[in-house]
């Protein structure tokens, strides 16, 4: 517990260093630009697909019965948009993840192991190749997850547990790595995530939640119907920095918890070495004679 919270108000100091916040919006400026183009290509006719498909559903078709009844069948026009809304979102924060471990991960990693651990021996690969696959492979596998778990996102309390839980897995697998990518050999990382599996998933969950976060403004209507432009770039910092705060606690978490474990291996192997180390036979004490 003490190595969670230490790790944790130094990522919080961290993310006030201006290089981390010039960092942040290396991603943010990709992510705009991608989000503005697939909309401005692809929003219309993706939006024309939700709302014939929700009018093809017999549920919805009763729901927009009902508020047409009670006088508020405006409210029919902004459901395909805030359901559209919901679908991208966990793709942009994937895609966000990702880019946060391509591109600010590594400088993070550089200017945490530069600035706090200078002597910590570099005993890994540091393949961009290998992190690469590793993120993938978990983003498909959390894709996968989150694509199975959208019908239940309309019961009300599982919205608000699963996709934290899937990004949560997706945060800790990928910046644990990354994080001990360059610094610990594969079987100390192996061992490193096994002893510290539980804190390290709750570090993870907790980010998984932070980054659940700003979807509750996607959420409004209202906002949402008048402010479109503006959320969505605000909305993807508000994820670049959330995913830049995990990098930073897994680094400084990753790298304390490996110098304490190797402290404990060298501590262990020179006591063995001592107690193999034959002792010299201790000459008899004589005891005075008594008269």
């Amino acid at each position: 517990m003490g190595l969670l919270l230490d790790s944790f108000w130094r990522a919080v100091a961290y993310c006030l260093h201006p290089r981390v916040i010039l960092l942040s919006l290396l991603p943010l400026l990709v992510m705009v630009a991608l989000s503005f183009g697939v909309g401005y290509f692809y929003w219309d006719a993706a939006l024309a697909a939700v709302r014939d498909w929700l009018q093809a559903s017999a549920l919805f078709s009763t729901l927009w019965g009902w508020l047409a009844h009670v006088g508020a069948g405006e409210l029919s026009q902004a459901l395909p948009p805030l359901v559209l809304v919901l679908v991208l979102t966990p793709v942009i924060v994937v895609l966000s993840l990702l880019l946060v471990a391509l591109m600010m991960a590594p400088a993070v990693l550089r200017l945490v192991a530069s600035r706090r651990f200078p002597d910590l021996e570099r005993r890994g690969r540091g393949s961009l190749l290998g992190s690469a696959v590793w993120s993938l492979g978990h983003t498909l596998l959390a894709l996968v997850a989150l694509a199975l778990s959208v019908p239940l996102w309309f019961v009300p309390p599982l919205i608000l547990v699963l996709p934290p839980l899937i990004w949560g897995w997706l945060t800790y697998r990928v910046m644990s790595y990354d994080a001990l990518d360059v610094h610990a050999s594969a079987e100390e990382r192996r061992d490193l995530l096994k002893r510290h599996r539980t804190p390290l998933l709750v570090m993870g969950v907790l980010c998984g939640y932070l980054g659940a976060a700003p979807g509750l403004v996607w959420a409004s209507f209202a906002l949402f119907a008048i402010a479109f432009a503006v959320l969505v770039p605000v909305a993807i910092w508000i994820y670049t920095l959330v995913f830049a705060f995990s990098a930073l606690w897994f680094t400084h978490y990753c790298l304390a918890a490996l110098q304490a474990q190797r402290q404990q291996a060298l501590a262990a192997t020179e006591f063995e070495v001592l107690d193999a180390v034959p002792q010299a036979p201790r000459a008899p004490i004589a005891l005075p004679h008594e008269p």
